[in-house]
């Protein structure tokens, strides 16, 4: 990948789950399941977070991991006038301060933390569930459209760790976007 763009950014959250919480009706709530914000995650390319419920799902191979900006969770608790959200509560497995996401649809890109570098591929976007009324704020669910993050193919082997991060794009970001919606109008295939 040329390294063309790279922004300074802060790896918040890494959640790791073996199981689904969100499945069923959000009114019957979600299940106990074991879930753990990692202090460093093992990513394994073409397979995902080791121990994450996607880890090695044939039918997850383009959507391994998801990464979503707290910028556009505190953007939709601002909106919705209610306190912040918990991020981990949008089980996305890699929670960042200071990158806008939507432009990595459709290209390589990578993070790097302590010295480690994982690639990953920009698949598609991470869509909210009608789970977010319920766990997040009523509304939450229709004001995630657009900022949900994104959900990534990992390309290589690394371990990520929270804490500052470098990524590095193919394409310009604008990191005082990141909270922003995005309507999409066509993408990027691999």
């Amino acid at each position: 990948m040329p390294t063309a763009y790279r922004y300074d950014v802060e790896v918040l959250h890494l959640l790791v789950s073996p199981e689904h919480a969100y499945f069923g009706r959000a009114r019957d709530g979600a299940a106990d399941v074991p879930t753990t914000d990692a202090e460093r995650v093992e990513i394994v390319g073409g397979k995902g977070i080791v121990g994450d419920r996607f880890f090695g799902k044939a039918a997850h191979m383009d959507a391994a991991i998801t990464l979503i900006a707290v910028e556009a969770l505190e953007a939709i608790a601002a909106e919705l006038g209610v306190d912040p959200f918990d991020p981990l509560l949008t089980r996305r497995n890699v929670v960042v301060r200071g990158a806008q996401l939507t432009p990595l649809l459709g290209v390589e890109f990578t993070l790097e933390s302590r010295g480690a570098v994982v690639r990953l591929w920009g698949g598609r976007p991470a869509h909210p569930c009608a789970w977010m009324d319920q766990m997040l704020a009523p509304g939450a669910h229709a004001a995630m459209r657009g900022r949900g993050g994104i959900r990534c193919r990992p390309l290589s082997d690394g371990i990520l760790h929270r804490g500052r991060a470098v990524l590095t794009s193919p394409v310009p970001l604008e990191p005082a976007r990141a909270g922003e919606a995005t309507v999409l109008r066509a993408s990027r295939l691999p």
